[in-house]
C-alpha cells in the first residue's frame, strides 16, 4: 500500500454531530446567493441610515463633544447590519414545507439543525459587516488599533448579530410563521434607540441615561468604538463580552427550549 493510500485510508471521518453540522449550514449557505431579496436590504439599510446620519448629524454632534461622527456611527452601522440577519424565515418554509419534521425523524442531531443554521449566520453577518467597515474607511475612518483591530471589530459584530439570532428562531420554532418572523427585528427597536446611538451616554440625562447604562447595546457599541479611537481597553471589551453573552444566553435558551417542543410534538 502507498504511502497516500495509507495516508488516504487513516484520516478519520468527522464526528457524527460535526458531520451534521457542517451539512446545515452548508445547505443554508449555498441557499443565500437564491434568496438575495432578504439579504440585500440588510446592507443597504444601514449603508444608507450611515450616510443620511454622518451629513446632517456631524456638526451638530460637535456639542456633544463628538470629534469624529463618521467613526461614531460606523460601529452603530455595523450593529443594524448584523441584528436580526438570520435563516428563520427559511427554517419557516422548511417548517410549511414538511421538509424539517422529516429531518425530526432522520438520524441528524437535533441541535445540529440549529446550530447549523447560525454557524451560516455568523458567516452572513461578517460577509455585510465587511462592505460597512469598507464604506468607513473610504470615509476617512482609521482604526488606532490596526489591522488586528479591524479583525476583531468584525468577530464582536459577528458575535453580536450571532447572538441575536435565537429570537427570530425561537419564533419560527414556536409558530411556524413568517410574518412573527419577520416582526422580530421589531425586538432589537427599543435596543438601539435607548442607547447612545446618537450621543455619548455623558450627554444622556435623565431616564434615557438611566435605560442606557442598562441596555447590553450601550457596551456593544462602547466596545467597538473602543477599537476605532480609543486603543486597545480590555475593561472596555469585557463589558462588550458580557453584553453580548447576556443575550446569547437568553436567546439560544428561548430558541432550544422551542426547539424542543417542536421536537416533542413529533
Amino acid at each position: 500500500m502507498s504511502t497516500t493510500q495509507m495516508q488516504t485510508h487513516l484520516t478519520p471521518k468527522p464526528a457524527g454531530f460535526v458531520r451534521d453540522l457542517i451539512a446545515v449550514a452548508g445547505r443554508a449557505l449555498r441557499a443565500i446567493p437564491r434568496e438575495l431579496e432578504s439579504v440585500i436590504p440588510a446592507l443597504i439599510i444601514p449603508l444608507f441610515f450611515f450616510a443620511v446620519n454622518v451629513g446632517s448629524l456631524s456638526d451638530v454632534s460637535k456639542f456633544a463633544g463628538v470629534v469624529d461622527f463618521k467613526a461614531f456611527q460606523l460601529p452603530v452601522a455595523i450593529v443594524f447590519a448584523v441584528t436580526g440577519v438570520s435563516r428563520a424565515s427559511a427554517l419557516v418554509t422548511d417548517i410549511q414545507s414538511g421538509y424539517f419534521d422529516r429531518l425530526l425523524i432522520s438520524p441528524v442531531r437535533r441541535t445540529a439543525l440549529l446550530l447549523g443554521l447560525m454557524v451560516a449566520d455568523f458567516a452572513l453577518v461578517i460577509a455585510l459587516s465587511i462592505p460597512v467597515v469598507i464604506l468607513g474607511a473610504i470615509l476617512g475612518v482609521k482604526f488606532v488599533t490596526g489591522f488586528a483591530g479591524i479583525v476583531v471589530f468584525l468577530l464582536v459584530s459577528g458575535l453580536w448579530g450571532l447572538a441575536f439570532t435565537g429570537f427570530p428562531y425561537a419564533i419560527a420554532l414556536k409558530t411556524g410563521s413568517p410574518g412573527a418572523v419577520n416582526s422580530s427585528f421589531l425586538l432589537f427597536f427599543p435596543f438601539s434607540f435607548l442607547t447612545t446611538s446618537f450621543l455619548p451616554l455623558e450627554v444622556l440625562s435623565g431616564w434615557l441615561k438611566t435605560v442606557a447604562k442598562f441596555n447590553p447595546v450601550t457596551y456593544l457599541l462602547e466596545g467597538l468604538r473602543s477599537l476605532i479611537y480609543v486603543g486597545w481597553d480590555g475593561e472596555v471589551l469585557l463589558k462588550t463580552g458580557t453584553a453580548i453573552a447576556i443575550i446569547l444566553i437568553i436567546s439560544f435558551t428561548l430558541a432550544f427550549t422551542a426547539l424542543k417542543g417542536r421536537v416533542s410534538r413529533k
